[in-house]
């Protein structure tokens, strides 16, 4: 860290060195300052609707309890192993006294968590159905501490954040943050020479104080928007923050800025300049818990000496681990090294598979290829991809280059280059890792990766492949998928220069080249 408080703005292209970065993480200590709750799952199956009443009856077989809030923010950065002190306040009742019990589990120093009689604990109980959410109950208070506590609360935030690089302020503006409160915390961070990183419900309240770093997702965004600005936010979120992203920072007083957008990632902004950083695709996710996993993986990122746009991929990749889950999930070390591995490296290089394929081995995967030209991607693409990916458990995909699709498919191919088609691939939830590779064949994709199995679509024979016998040779296995009928990109194309042929002035037979 630099004393002027900077954050490295850089995003290397290349794949970070993740190893090297995760091993930092153990130890490494943070702060982390916001309000506690309590977050209860009742899950069961539902038994139809209520005599009583228009409502569903669920028959409940299973309860589990986890912390929430910023506390949810401080158990995500120890899962991670960072050396965490959460400063909170909790009532005097069972609600507190089970998420103290809950974090001290859980490896969180939890002696600045403040006691205050006659508080309620704030607790959010969700009732499922078949892991479908039908009903919540939120209880506690939800106001400022008394005068007495907010004092004692000051005096702890000083020996909180001491000796820690990075504190996290998770403002779920539930009461905790006054005006006395964040003017001391932003004091006591100063005086240690931290960064200050602002997850806050209203960032606009922490603006005159000068955060380092304020991440905010895309309603808190549109809270602080006019009525022009949300139309054009809500029409393009990440050409909006890409255009406006200088002007929203200054707004907010963030020296950097990290909108996060759900299944569009997110946006790092610092003056001047913006990096997007996708997230993998997540099917079916819930989005409890993600904006605090988001948070714990990037603070613990930055603390552990990341460039911020590598830190935002973190926190990206942990999200997606924690929204995988049920309830009020975290991302655990090995979990965030896994989804690191699959979405930090989606596009690799050919030099990279053996080492790739060693990393997936040693944790029990199994492998798969295929290849082709995938030179504009339709449904019968997806449809075998999907197929693909279900013969095992990772899915590696060869990519033609360029010269490489003119020799196979004639001088007007490809129509999309290699970098679009990649691009593309690597956004689908069933493709692992690309890989582009110049020959005619994959062989020396498949000598490098040595895959369990092979890949091919239901056009092709095992006879018709002439790298069959080699993927044999290595130990692996040659599987025909099925695939879409009446869906290729040589019939697509077809169909495009017979439109086009119709469309010619004067009656002309033969189209412009569509290359």
């Amino acid at each position: 860290m630099t004393d002027d408080r900077t954050i490295d703005l850089t995003g290397r292209e290349e794949r970070p060195a993740w190893d090297a970065l995760l091993a930092r993480f153990a130890g490494t200590r943070v702060a982390v300052v916001g309000e506690t709750c309590l977050d209860t799952w009742y899950d069961g199956r539902p038994r139809g609707m209520s005599r009583e009443g228009p409502v569903p009856v669920v028959e409940v077989d299973g309860q589990s309890d986890a912390p929430g809030a910023a506390a949810n923010a401080a158990r995500g950065l120890a899962a991670l192993g960072a050396a965490v002190r959460f400063v909170s306040v909790v009532g005097e009742d069972a609600e507190g006294a089970l998420v103290r019990d809950l974090l001290a589990r859980d490896g969180v120093d939890v002696s600045s968590v403040l006691t205050v009689p006659g508080r309620r604990t704030v607790a959010k109980r969700r009732v499922c159905a078949d892991g479908q959410v039908v009903a919540r109950f939120d209880t506690g208070d939800a106001v400022e501490p008394p005068a007495g506590a907010v004092a004692d609360l000051v005096g702890a935030l000083a020996g909180a954040v001491a000796g820690c690089p990075v504190v996290l302020a998770a403002d779920y503006d539930a009461g905790l943050f006054t005006g006395e409160v964040r003017r001391a915390l932003v004091a006591a961070v100063r005086a240690e020479g931290a960064l200050l990183v602002v997850d806050a419900h209203d960032p606009l309240r922490w603006a005159d104080l000068a955060p380092d770093l304020v991440k905010p997702d895309a309603e808190e965004v549109e809270a602080v928007l006019g009525a022009a600005e949300l139309r054009a936010f809500r029409e393009d979120r990440l050409g909006f923050v890409a255009e406006h992203g200088d002007a929203l920072r200054e707004r907010l007083g963030a020296a950097t800025l990290v909108v996060t957008l759900d299944a569009d990632g997110a946006v790092v902004v610092a003056p001047g300049s913006s990096v997007h950083v996708p997230v993998r695709p997540v099917a079916g996710a819930a989005p409890a818990g993600a904006g605090d996993t988001f948070a714990a993986g990037a603070v613990l990122a930055l603390a552990a000496g990341a460039p911020v746009v590598d830190a935002a991929r973190v926190g990206c990749a942990a999200s997606s681990v924690a929204v995988r889950q049920p309830g009020t999930a975290v991302c655990r070390l090995p979990q965030l090294h896994d989804e690191l591995l699959r979405a930090g490296s989606a596009v690799v290089a050919a030099g990279q598979l053996t080492a790739l394929a060693a990393t997936h081995r040693s944790m029990g995967r199994r492998i798969v290829f295929t290849n082709g030209c995938f030179d504009v991607l339709h449904r019968g693409h997806v449809a075998y991809l999907d197929a693909a990916r279900r013969q095992g458990d990772v899915l590696v995909v060869g990519v033609n280059s360029d010269p490489s699709v003119r020799r196979l498919k004639g001088p007007d191919r490809p129509v999309n280059p290699a970098g679009d088609r990649v691009a593309v691939l690597a956004g689908l939830a069933a493709v692992d890792h690309v890989v582009e590779f110049d020959g005619d064949t994959p062989a020396d994709l498949l000598r490098a990766l040595r895959p369990d199995v092979y890949v091919k679509g239901g056009d092709y024979t095992e006879a018709m492949l002439e790298e069959a016998p080699l993927v044999r040779e290595l130990g692996g296995e040659v599987r025909i998928v099925d695939y879409v009928e009446d869906r290729s990109t040589t019939g697509l194309l077809e169909r495009v220069r017979a439109l086009r042929t119709l469309e010619l002035p004067g009656g002309a037979t033969e189209p412009e080249p569509l290359a």
